[in-house]
């Protein structure tokens, strides 16, 4: 079967504990795996503060996944996301090469973080 690579982040209520944050994270990566789809990355960004407020709320819970899978699954997904009542944001895109190849740098730690190898030296003091 023919799959992409997709990358989806949502956003979450922030009234919810850390237990419902994971139940709900565990049940859309499962909807994913019970598709056929391949989890390749996951992030949790945590409680951030929002652009501009949504239902009220100035922060949220957010997640990135980082996934293979049929187009069809993206549907099965979505549809998820629009029925839960602790989502309030997701989006959902389709990663090209160059997206792919800049995400797996990020996810290794090469773009996004000083690099201490080639960070350049402070200057000594001199007393």
């Amino acid at each position: 079967m023919f799959q992409n690579q997709y990358e989806t982040v949502f956003i979450l209520t922030p009234v919810l504990s850390e237990t419902q944050i994971k139940e709900a994270v565990d049940k859309f990566k499962k909807t994913l795996t019970d598709s056929g789809a391949e989890i390749v990355h996951e992030e949790h960004w945590g409680l951030r503060k929002l652009a501009y407020s949504i239902q009220n709320k100035n922060t949220g819970y957010y997640q990135l996944i980082q996934f293979k899978a049929a187009p069809t699954t993206v549907a099965t997904l979505e549809t998820d996301y629009k029925r839960d009542e602790r989502v309030m944001r997701y989006l959902t895109t389709k990663l090209d090469k160059y997206a792919i190849d800049y995400s797996d740098r990020r996810s290794k730690g090469q773009i996004g973080r000083k690099n201490v190898e080639t960070a350049p030296k402070e200057a000594e003091t001199e007393n």
